[in-house]
């Protein structure tokens, strides 16, 4: 008993060590309490409180070293056992403590993978995946993700035979609903390793496991789930190479569009949406008219009367925001009839709804441009033609009656306000029709040219952003040998010199220094 104590002391100081423990202190450690000495300590249940968490806290910290992770090879049987072990707690560490081996191999030693398929340790982390708690589930999850990396793994997690009980498809079709997002979490980190596991998972059919579940299931919580999976699956670089999309884009329609579909889901489906139709490789892969269908769905949605929650209303605009972000979205949202940017340039200058305003803001500065580079902002005729329509509506019924109004009282509100406002005449100014009106008010100029406007470090580039945009719009037109605007081209010409941030008769503040006044 007296062993066990000083064990848990001294194990006890090394896991609430501050900062990290260098390779010295660890071998000293060990040397004092060799790893068979903690393992069966481990399987012992002394009456000690937080005695295991201690050892475990302890041991992780001993494995996460080089020397450490040395050591782990040769005591595979050990933690096969921990694998196998009732605790949670301890079930976690074994996960990790492979973890640890995978991150830290040597390739001069064994490999690694070689040593988890021998000892049988890749079947028990799927097991854990669908029959533990959510936190020894995650542990397992991160150490198939850190195995699927070696490329001789490949065969072990994606096996040649089908009928194969590790084949993760079989693991799906075994476990619950609530087991099976675990799987597919699985599968959506798999991807987002490398081009090469996200194409064994698609030779696999894996991907269509996603799809199967949605449309097989009427839990709103599953639902949800997998939506939020396939919002991380579009986060994927190479994520439209090997997703289906014409299928995903017929679901995302259905739940859209869809009468008995809840509000979460449809602000979800909506998010996806944007996120899928704003990689610009996308068009290649799927027809136009699906693409129609799915901003015809958006649209739609912001027209419905059941659509009351600005959530949702913010959602579906920034969905259309980000569609428009490429050239062939910016074409489709403005040109469809009646053009689906209707909604985005009217809340843009809506200063009765602050965070739609915003969002749309935002939205309108990805459509006109503001991402992409500079010789893909202009759209097609159609396209453009719709944009200036559209603008120039807006400002007639309202009080600002013209588009330089609208400009200005964006620049006259809030911050953050200000901010997208910048982002959007960036991209704008690149239009003729814009710069006209953009100069038709002098206190735009004043507001893009003053150093002082902004004191945050992203709005100040922002302001310079659009002042340096507004200038080389103006350089390039007909306005630039005009006396009457002389004195404009100079004070843009002045602020573009000055750069981004405040002058320096503006910059720092100085502390007033004075006697305090009694109480």
């Amino acid at each position: 008993m007296e062993d066990v104590n000083q064990l848990f002391d001294a194990a006890f100081e090394f896991a609430h060590y501050p900062g990290a423990q260098n390779e010295a202190s660890v071998k000293e450690f060990l040397d004092r309490f060799p790893l068979p000495v903690i393992f069966n300590a481990l399987q012992t249940d002394p009456d000690i409180p937080g005695f295991e968490n201690t050892l475990v806290t302890c041991l992780e910290r001993l494995f996460k070293t080089k020397y450490g992770a040395s050591l782990i090879p040769q005591y595979m049987p050990v933690l096969q056992v921990g694998l196998k072990a009732d605790s949670a707690v301890v079930k976690s560490l074994a996960c990790k403590t492979v973890l640890c081996l995978l991150e830290n191999c040597d390739t001069n030693d064994v490999s690694p993978v070689q040593l988890v398929v021998n000892n049988g340790i890749y079947p028990l982390l799927l097991d854990y995946i669908i029959n533990s708690d959510d936190e020894v589930a995650n542990a397992a999850s991160e150490t198939i993700k850190s195995l699927a990396r070696f490329p001789d793994a490949m065969s072990v997690i994606f096996p040649s035979e089908t009928n194969d009980a590790t084949h993760i498809r079989n693991l799906a079709a075994r476990c619950s609903s609530l087991a099976r997002v675990r799987v597919l979490s699985l599968i959506v980190k798999l991807f987002s390793i490398s081009r090469l596991v996200a194409s064994e998972i698609k030779k696999s059919g894996l991907l269509d496991l996603l799809e199967a579940e949605m449309k097989g299931t009427k839990d709103t919580l599953v639902i949800l789930n997998v939506l939020e999976l396939y919002y991380e699956l579009m986060e994927v670089e190479h994520s439209s190479e090997f997703v289906p999309q014409t299928s995903l884009i017929q679901l995302l329609c259905s739940i859209i569009s869809g009468t008995s579909t809840g509000p979460y889901e449809k602000l979800r489906a909506m998010m996806i949406s944007g996120r899928l139709l704003s990689k610009e490789n996308i068009y290649k892969v799927v027809e136009e008219a699906s693409v129609k269908a799915l901003i015809s769905a958006i649209d739609g949605s912001l027209e419905s009367v059941e659509m009351n929650d600005t959530d949702a209303q913010e959602a579906a605009i920034d969905a259309l925001g980000q569609i428009g972000s490429t050239t062939k979205g910016a074409d489709l949202v403005l040109s469809t009839s009646p053009p689906a940017a209707r909604h985005v340039v009217a809340s843009a200058f809506d200063r009765n709804a602050h965070g739609k305003q915003l969002a749309a803001l935002h939205a309108l500065a990805n459509i006109t441009g503001e991402t992409r580079p500079k010789s893909n902002r202009i759209v097609d005729g159609k396209a453009e033609e719709s944009l200036r329509c559209l603008i120039y509506d807006v400002a007639a019924q309202s009080t600002k009656l013209t588009p330089s109004g609208l400009f200005l009282s964006v620049l006259q509100q809030s911050s953050e306000i200000r901010l997208a406002g910048y982002r959007t005449l960036t991209a704008l100014v690149a239009r003729p029709w814009c710069l006209v009106e953009i100069l038709s008010k002098e206190e735009i100029i004043n507001i893009v040219t003053d150093a002082t406007t902004e004191t945050a470090k992203i709005a100040m580039e922002a302001r310079y952003n659009c002042c340096k945009a507004i200038h080389k719009a103006f350089l390039c037109s007909n306005f630039v040998d005009d006396p009457h605007r002389q004195k404009t081209g100079e004070k843009l010409q002045e602020a573009v010199r000055s750069g981004p941030y405040m002058s320096k008769k503006h910059r720092g503040a100085r502390p007033e220094v004075m006697t305090g006044e009694g109480f």
